[in-house]
């Protein structure tokens, strides 16, 4: 059988060209089991800080008016890891309001419920208010 011969220079391309093609194979799998997912907020501290914000938008959405803005704390056991926030308030019928927030750094998941009277508004959804619109452009 005749032996092919290929130059060093040859071998080093079609070796580097190789190592492209599994590397963009291997991110491209990635991004598809991972859903390309990434944190709308990145610390605890800006989760807080747009929490009321998004939240009055989502409500206003499910045609729920505040009747003041939500007051946001940090839940305990909040890790940079895994953060936890939760706001309340009242709606403009005097209905306590409920809003919880997560985002964990490892799965790059975000959580959000709201609840309105102790009933839900909004369970398990991945953004609210105008952070869902950025998501779809």
């Amino acid at each position: 059988m005749p032996r092919l011969k290929i130059g060093r220079r040859k071998a080093m391309i079609l070796a580097s060209a190789a190592l492209f093609v599994v590397a963009a194979v291997s991110g491209g799998a990635f991004l598809l089991l991972s859903g390309g997912q990434e944190l709308q907020y990145k610390t605890q501290g800006a989760l807080r800080r747009a929490l009321p914000v998004t939240a009055a938008a989502e409500l206003h959405k499910h045609g729920v008016q505040l009747g003041a803005p939500l007051r946001c704390t940090d839940l305990p056991g909040w890790t940079k890891k895994k953060m936890r926030v939760s706001c309340t308030g009242t709606t403009a019928d005097r209905k306590p309001v409920e809003v919880i927030g997560t985002g964990e750094q490892e799965s790059s998941k975000n959580n959000y419920t709201i609840l309105v009277g102790g009933r839900p508004v909004v369970e398990n959804a991945d953004c609210l208010g105008a952070d869902c619109l950025n998501k779809d452009g």
